[in-house]
């Protein structure tokens, strides 16, 4: 197994070429394939020996100790709704990086990492509603592979808080011209969680926010925004992206923006759960102003604050990133 991930490190050089590795896996009692982006995972082991302790979660099986880190391990079968995983000692971990943390997933079996484009992923099927646990899907070997919305599996094992620090919220005087000007922010995120994390956060701070739930969708909106109303920042104050989503990564999102004459002057803070292996050195080089990892409100919040008031300052985010190139 330890040849599956011997060339994750050198598959992040695919960032910013609309390109993604995906590590497909099964799940216990299950027929469907599934995926994950490599980006996420840190290893792929045997099941180790698990330590039950009391008050888990019931989707946590155990905790597991690997190279001197204790890691909870969520069986993910069951976390989507299928059966307790049969034969634990004879299954895998996949251990991953999410939103700051670490986790360890348990799947029944790993087979191998494709190579794909973000345009081969799409987003899941209309009819699937929102209680399923896909972000996206794509077909591999004439087989549908479901990508796994794992920020959604978390949140309801472990719901993060939207709420700030008093240091966020004395800030009345922000929120009340946000409030007053109607200031709009564009998000671009696959997951539904992460896309209400934001808007909850955000409209503490008296800011209004249009949703799209890919980077395409969210080029076409921008568009569609600077074509009818002229001027794009006169309704658009910045751009939140996260980078993995079906059709269009937020890598090539920011690149488009950046091309586009009628775009190019827009703020844009990509906001991502890739913090373990994101490299960021890629934000400037895809066109993006700045970097902010998956979820804490209060550096949200302070990212969001900063970007709004550059910009009525009269600031332009193209500018201000040929500035920080000059810089380097």
């Amino acid at each position: 197994m330890n040849g599956v991930m011997d060339s994750v490190n050198e598959l992040t050089e695919i960032v910013g070429q609309n390109r993604m590795e995906l590590l497909l896996f099964r799940l216990s009692g299950l027929e469907q394939r599934y995926g994950i982006n490599v980006f996420k995972v840190r290893e792929v082991l045997p099941c180790p020996h698990l330590t039950i302790m009391p008050k888990l979660q019931r989707f946590v099986i155990g905790v597991a100790h690997i190279r001197g880190q204790t890691v909870s391990v969520i069986d993910l079968a069951m976390a989507i709704g299928g059966k307790p995983t049969k034969n634990i000692e004879k299954s895998f971990i996949i251990i991953a990086e999410y939103n700051r943390s670490t986790q360890a997933f348990l799947v029944s079996s790993v087979e191998r990492i494709i190579n794909m484009n973000w345009n081969k992923i799409l987003p899941p099927p209309k009819g699937a509603g929102h209680s399923n646990y896909m972000t996206a899907v794509t077909e591999i070997d004439n087989e549908l592979v479901e990508i796994l919305d794992v920020e959604k599996i978390l949140e309801e094992i472990s719901p993060a808080s939207t709420k700030f620090s008093n240091s966020v919220t004395d800030d009345e005087s922000f929120a009340e011209r946000c409030r007053k000007n109607h200031t709009t922010i564009l998000i671009a995120d696959d997951s539904l969680v992460a896309r209400k994390q934001v808007k909850s956060s955000l409209q503490q701070l008296g800011i209004e926010c249009i949703e799209c739930t890919d980077g395409l969708k969210a080029l076409n909106k921008l568009r569609e925004i600077a074509k009818e109303s002229g001027d794009v920042c006169s309704k658009i104050k910045l751009v939140i992206s996260d980078v993995e989503m079906p059709e269009m990564d937020g890598y090539t999102l920011c690149a488009n923006i950046r091309k586009d004459p009628a775009l190019d002057r827009l703020y844009i803070i990509l906001h991502t759960s890739l913090s373990g292996v994101f490299k960021i050195s890629m934000v400037s080089k895809a066109g993006a102003n700045d970097f902010i990892p998956k979820f804490n409100p209060d550096e949200l919040a302070t990212a969001v604050k900063k970007g709004i008031n550059l910009v009525e300052s009269g600031e332009d985010g193209n500018d201000l990133l040929a500035k920080a190139n000059e810089k380097k």
